[in-house]
């Protein structure tokens, strides 16, 4: 019997339960009650968010934990990605950013330490940038009864978007035009050194390797050259980012929506277009533009009807079309590494003859790379189309309705590419030159990045009633279809039959469940479908409801509840419980492979391979007083995952084959969250306050490690993704301090050099002395939003912040000459261990990439050494507008006009590790924007 026979059996016996009897029994009982002002608690937006989630159960009613934020609060952020306006807005929410580059943010978003689902009006999507007008309001779903019906994908919680939709009222009009400037924060710890002192800092490393500075180095002719700038073709000084960077950029975003309708149609319609200009220089010589821009265009169209006074349908249909531009073949990632790469003196940037400069050690002039080596053009296309029926069943019994409805995506993006080559030249006398490269003309190819469509079918049946004045039902059972077909991979389906039911006696008592039977076709069962069952149950009590409660005029609601379940994760790649053979000329066993084709495996198969899972509990209380002026919500939540997919212990060459993935793995996620808001309006003046926070914790719990030596080597019982290496006693400053002091096995330390601690005491310092290291406090992520409003002004800004997070120092940004060529070096280096800085270095002494690399086998690895402090506190956004007066606003023909200015990543106060650099992007790349954002919002 298949999953939707299984379902229709269902739905037969609910309506066979639900007599007519049944229903004459509680005639003219409304359905939800008279709700008083206790249970006013949340806004109408986040009710609305709950009935495009499966279920309906009212907030005050349910155990659920859940937060939610109108789309209004974020709208004029001037970002194209809503991701990026959500960070320190929502508790358990944790939104960062690694690249400021148009569509390529690095972005991540993290829910309870999970990256969560994405659910647009309760369909799953993988879309992040959408027109911010279409979003009527953000939801996270964070516990076991909010997520359960998700099935297999619920473990890691959901953000749920809802766009706005139209109402019975008539027509509005909005027209909403924005103009920014954006300019870049500073991406690296520490600035480039210009060529003197690189030269300098570059003799002295070589002199550490003990290497030849009359051979390898700078001579004291050209050391005086640097420092006096006397010959910039023979002896540059440039600062390659400035070459390539631009100061500021501008952007902009322009909507127009229109929205209203009748008792028989209701409409919302947005179109909105989005650009964002990038920060790389171009070249007027080109007809062509090479910088990263973005121009996003979108529109969406939602319409409801009541086709007749018991069934009604909706169509919401949603385009998006973006459009951008990169140099060259490779992109700005190929610039930005390349500047990491290139010192200051490297080359010059033109020869005097005007050609592009280089030579055999740096055959990639940046300024070609970036203006001279064509251009790319990436196209996305997008549609997306949601259609429904639902019919009132209110004739067989008060409250019954089904519901069905399908949904179409499709996603396409094509690049073009438009490259050519360069050729760079090394001045060798007064006006001969050495070529290297070549230059030709420009190449044409286009091809489809990415293609993938999906179709979303469900059918819905629900039941919500109050049978008296005591007792009040809310029920929904579905069952559900989601094929994935991503380019050429095989179509990835999930579907399943889930539900809810919520109970709730005089308002008081509260009693919720939630489950699901899913499953996916990756699996080993019933021709690759497996399924599981995914059950959750909450309770809750309205303190407030109780009698002894009354006198307390003052307390207008208070909420203790609860939930616990099981739910599931699909993270499984497909035919990993068959095994798979592959041709290879190489023999496993015997001295050599014969002429011909040796036979063998790929990797062992799983034949028990199934899906990872989680165990959820939710404790939470919530309350709000004064007349709801002030609220409050705290939560602790501990959820345990397993069966995660990992590779026990460590693959062995004399098996000759790789260990495969299993379900062993656990881990758990633990924590508090809290949320304090306060609101009060008079007359002519009203603010606000909010604050939020996240206290985060994790431990590994099994991860197969193999039997180690001692206790301090394993990972489990620490928290998941903990930094593993040495422990650093600081520096040794003298000879004297290293003699009879523990090594690294086979290397003889030099004064500067990094020391380590010798945990097992054998006078070595080897694998046995790695452990965990750094701080294993939870980390605290916060957000504070807060503002005011005087007569016809307005203000208000949001704070983020994160606490006892770390941050490793590493790599071609922060270490010295890292690249073969040399590399860069940083005003970090100044202050390196010398003979004269012994008592005072920060920085082990200078190592260059053509010596016996020291630093690769003490000063570069893994230890807490290079482990900072990584706290800040962000100033998001802060906005002030002015609305005109009624009485202006219609005298000029319009019903409401405001006028705002605001900004993002205004100010940053955060650790001294940084350096003045961004806390999220100080890695060199394409660096995070302040935008200064001026805009105008008509109402018609």
């Amino acid at each position: 019997m298949s999953i939707f026979t299984r379902f229709l059996w269902v739905l037969i016996c609910c309506l066979c339960a639900l007599s007519p009897a049944w229903a004459n029994a509680t005639k003219g009982v409304p359905v939800h009650g008279k709700q008083t002002a206790k249970d006013t608690l949340v806004t109408d937006t986040v009710k609305k968010v709950k009935q495009q989630i499966y279920f309906q159960t009212p907030s005050n009613l349910s155990t659920a934990s859940t937060a939610a934020i109108s789309g209004s609060d974020f709208v004029s952020t001037p970002v194209v990605s809503y991701p990026l306006a959500l960070g320190g807005r929502l508790p358990g929410l944790t939104v960062t950013q690694t690249n400021g580059e148009p569509l390529s943010e690095g972005f991540s978003m993290l829910l309870r330490g999970q990256s969560p689902v994405i659910l647009i009006d309760g369909i799953p999507r993988s879309v992040t940038e959408i027109g911010m007008n279409e979003i009527e309001s953000v939801t996270v779903l964070k516990d076991a009864v909010s997520l359960a019906m998700l099935g297999i994908r619920g473990s890691s919680g959901a953000i749920a978007i809802t766009t706005k939709k139209g109402s019975a009222t008539k027509t509005q009009i909005n027209f909403n035009l924005q103009t920014g400037i954006q300019e870049p924060l500073k991406n690296l710890i520490g600035s480039p050194l210009n060529a003197y002192n690189y030269a300098t800092l570059y003799n002295e490393a070589l002199t550490n390797d003990g290497l030849s500075v009359a051979t390898n180095g700078f001579s004291q002719v050209a050391l005086n050259a640097y420092q006096s700038g006397s010959d910039q073709y023979k002896y540059p000084d440039v600062n390659w980012r400035d070459q390539v960077m631009k100061n500021r950029a501008m952007t902009s975003r322009y909507d127009f929506n229109t929205s209203g309708g009748n008792n028989f149609v209701r409409y919302f319609v947005n179109l909105e277009t989005y650009s964002q200009d990038g920060l790389l220089k171009t070249s007027d010589a080109n007809k062509y533009n090479t910088t990263p821009n973005l121009k996003g265009y979108f529109i969406r169209s939602n319409v409801d009807v009541n086709l007749t006074d018991k069934l009604s349908a909706g169509i919401y249909i949603q385009g998006r079309i973006l459009n951008s531009t990169a140099p060259g073949n490779d992109g700005t990632a190929a610039i930005f590494n390349s500047i990491l790469a290139t010192p200051a003196n490297a080359y010059p940037i033109y020869n005097p003859d005007g050609s592009y400069a280089g030579n055999s050690q740096f055959t990639n002039n940046i300024v070609a790379q970036n203006v001279g080596s064509g251009y790319s053009l990436s196209n996305t296309r997008t549609v997306l189309s949601d259609f429904y029926l639902k019919r009132s069943l209110d004739d067989v019994t008060k409250g019954l309705w089904i519901k069905a409805r399908a949904s179409f995506f499709s996603n396409l993006n094509e690049n073009i590419v438009r490259s050519k080559s360069f050729a760079v030249f090394e001045q060798t006398g007064a006006s001969t030159y050495r070529q290297y490269g070549t230059t030709s003309a420009q190449s044409n190819s286009n091809g489809i990045s990415f293609q993938n469509r999906s179709d979303f079918e469900e059918l819905s049946m629900g039941y919500t009633h109050n049978f008296d004045a005591n007792n009040g039902l809310d029920a929904t059972l579905l069952a559900n279809r989601d094929n994935l077909i991503n380019g050429s991979n095989l179509p990835y389906t999930i579907q399943g039959i889930s539900g809810h039911v919520a109970y709730n006696y005089k308002k008081k008592y509260l009693a919720e469940v939630s489950f699901a039977q899913s499953g996916a076709n990756r699996y080993p069962d019933n021709g690759g479908f497996k399924y599981g069952f995914f059950p959750a149950m909450g309770l809750g009590w309205n303190i407030n409801e109780e009698r002894f409660m009354q006198p307390l005029t003052w307390l207008n609601h208070l909420k203790l509840y609860g939930s616990y379940g099981k739910l599931g994760h699909d993270n499984a790649t497909y035919f990993l419980y068959q095994q798979v053979y592959n041709a290879t000329p190489t023999a496993y066993f015997g001295s050599s492979a014969a002429a011909g084709t040796t036979v063998g495996e790929s990797y062992l198969a799983n034949p028990n391979i199934t899906w990872e899972k989680s165990r959820n509990l939710n404790v939470g209380l919530e309350g709000a007083v004064l007349h709801n002026q002030l609220s409050f919500d705290v939560e602790y939540y501990n959820n345990l995952f397993s069966d995660l997919y990992i590779v026990r212990g460590t693959n062995t060459g004399m098996l000759g084959i790789d260990y495969p993935s299993e379900n062993i793995g656990r881990q758990r996620y633990y924590g508090w969250e809290a949320q304090l808001n306060w609101a009060q309006k008079k007359k002519s003046f009203g603010y606000f306050f909010g604050v939020n926070a996240s206290l985060q914790n994790s431990k590994l719990l099994y991860s197969g490690e193999p039997t180690l030596k001692y206790s301090w080597m394993y990972k489990t019982g620490h928290p998941v993704g903990q930094t593993y290496g040495y422990i650093a006693d600081g520096l040794f400053r003298s000879q004297q301090e290293i003699n009879g002091a523990p090594t690294i096995e086979g290397y003889t330390p030099q004064p500067g050099d990094i020391k380590y601690r010798d945990l097992n005491g054998d006078g070595v310092i080897n694998q046995y002395d790695q452990t965990t290291i750094g701080s294993q406090k939870p980390t605290l992520f916060i957000g504070s939003r807060l503002g005011f409003n005087v007569f016809n002004f307005d203000f208000s800004t949001l704070l983020q912040g994160v606490v006892n997070q770390q941050v490793y120092l590493s790599g071609a940004d922060y270490w010295e000459f890292q690249s073969s060529n040399g590399g860069q070096a940083y005003t970090t280096q100044l202050n390196r261990w010398t003979p004269a800085t012994a008592a005072t270095a920060t920085y082990p002494r200078l190592t260059t990439s053509g010596g016996p690399r020291a630093g690769d086998v003490n000063n570069f690895v893994s230890s807490s050494f290079w482990l900072r402090n990584g706290d800040y506190l962000r100033v998001k956004t802060i906005e002030l507008g002015y609305t005109l007066p009624g009485k202006t606003s219609r005298k000029v023909g319009v019903q409401s006009a405001r006028i705002f200015v605001n900004a993002l990543n205004m100010a940053t106060l955060k650790s001294l590790t940084f350096n003045g650099a961004d806390p999220e992007n100080y890695s060199g790349m394409y660096p995070i924007e302040r935008v200064f954002n001026l805009g105008v919002n008509i109402q018609l």
